[in-house]
């Protein structure tokens, strides 16, 4: 193993940890599993339909309701065996990918389906990255978010590639029959390779606590400020992928499969090679380079133009491994799973609300068009933000601005 820097650790020092791999696997083999049954129903919805909104909900839609598991359940974060939790919902999540493959199960009740599975796993994304703080060193946080976010990045690719092939091979039900099996290997992983914790703090996990919890986070400054940088811009983008379907019909795996390559690219060299402090001086070159090479769909570029374009704006998510890294610093040890997971969470029902939005838009202008005008949108909200973050980024780089221990104390 080669030596660890205390400012800069490494992915082979993040690998040799056991459940860092275990956690690191389960995550990758349920992306696989999620993004190849998404983009199976979107291209089924949109040759039944044509509507550019219909495609949008079937395939970004379930990301709303994890906000309920944001406003209701989110404290299990904290108050749960972490080990136990995600196992159950590592069960449910294949479950739910078992029942799409009942022959005639009305769209509905597909809907259905996918909406409890999203609550489901919104609540897991808080039991997984309040315990990635856990198994990993502190000054490593960053890092072994950005090796998470290198495998959403690479199983997207893997998923979205292989949903494309698959969908020329085989009927929907089938595709969903693989992604089945896929999830479902994620359980033992998470079972096996996971050591049980205590949980962070000790509480009735309900209602109740989680919205004491979600007042605390919300009366901070700060991460008020945090969370819609993490949301609003990167929601306004995901928009634009959303479009990707009606933009480019059969070929848009291929703008999905880039946008994940470049994903991956960023995340892989602002957490392997920078420090806190570079990832603080680049993240408002990041926020901004997310969104304006979208703007170029305005001409309705040849395809490897619009592909180039995707990739290169989508190293721009990597801004948010430095907004993340400051959440955590400015949360007590009691909350982190909570916050975390409520992060998480209204970044997907961000991303899910903009998705729809965007699919109504392409109902009424070319998609092209309307991919250009959210990017613009976005690109604006970005340099609104750009003082704030400043200011939020100055103190946590200050002593005072790390959070204290303790069960609820305040946020600044």
């Amino acid at each position: 193993m080669t030596a660890e820097s205390p400012d800069v650790p490494t992915y082979r020092s993040l690998f040799a940890r056991r459940e860092f791999r275990a956690l690191w696997t389960s995550s990758a083999l349920t992306t696989v599993a999620a993004t190849t049954s998404s983009l199976a129903l979107a291209t089924l919805v949109h040759r039944q339909t044509g509507s550019a909104l219909l495609s949008a909900v079937a395939m970004f839609g379930p990301s709303i309701a994890q906000v309920l598991g944001a406003t209701t359940l989110m404290s299990v974060a904290d108050t749960s065996p972490p080990r136990r939790t995600l196992t159950v919902v590592g069960t449910l999540t294949a479950a739910a990918l078992a029942l799409q493959t009942i022959p005639g199960l009305p769209s509905s009740a597909r809907l259905l389906v996918v909406l409890g599975a999203a609550y489901v796993v919104s609540v897991g994304s808080g039991v997984r990255w309040g315990l990635l703080t856990e198994i990993v060193p502190p000054h490593a946080y960053a890092l072994g978010r950005s090796a998470m976010n290198v495998s959403v990045g690479a199983c997207q690719v893997v998923g979205f590639a292989t949903g494309g092939l698959l969908l020329g091979a085989l009927d929907t039900a089938q595709v969903f029959t693989l992604a089945t099996v896929v999830a479902a290997l994620a359980v033992p992983v998470l079972r096996f390779g996971l050591d049980e914790h205590r949980p962070r703090r000790t509480a009735r996990a309900g209602l109740r606590e989680t919205w004491r919890g979600n007042r605390t986070l919300m009366s901070g400054s700060s991460t008020r400020t945090l969370l819609v940088a993490l949301c609003v811009p990167n929601g306004l983008v995901v928009g634009c992928e959303a479009l990707f379907v009606p933009y480019a019909g059969d070929r848009a795996g291929l703008l999905l499969a880039a946008g994940a390559v470049g994903m991956m690219t960023g995340d892989l060299l602002a957490g392997r090679f920078l420090t806190a402090a570079g990832r603080r001086r680049a993240s408002t070159p990041l926020r901004l380079l997310l969104a304006a090479p979208f703007l170029v769909f305005a001409l309705e570029p040849a395809e490897p133009l619009a592909v180039a374009a995707v990739a290169v704006a989508s190293a721009g998510y990597a801004a948010s491994l430095a907004q993340q890294e400051w959440l955590v610093a400015l949360t007590p040890e009691g909350l982190r799973g909570q916050v975390l997971g409520v992060e998480s969470s209204a970044r997907m029902t961000a991303q899910g609300v903009f998705a729809v939005l965007a699919g109504g838009l392409g109902d009424l202008l070319p998609p092209s068009t309307a991919i250009a005008l959210l990017a613009a949108a976005s690109l604006v909200v970005s340099l609104l933000l750009t003082r704030p973050l400043a200011r939020v980024g100055e103190r946590v780089a200050a002593p005072s601005g790390v959070a204290v221990a303790g069960p609820y104390p305040g946020l600044p």
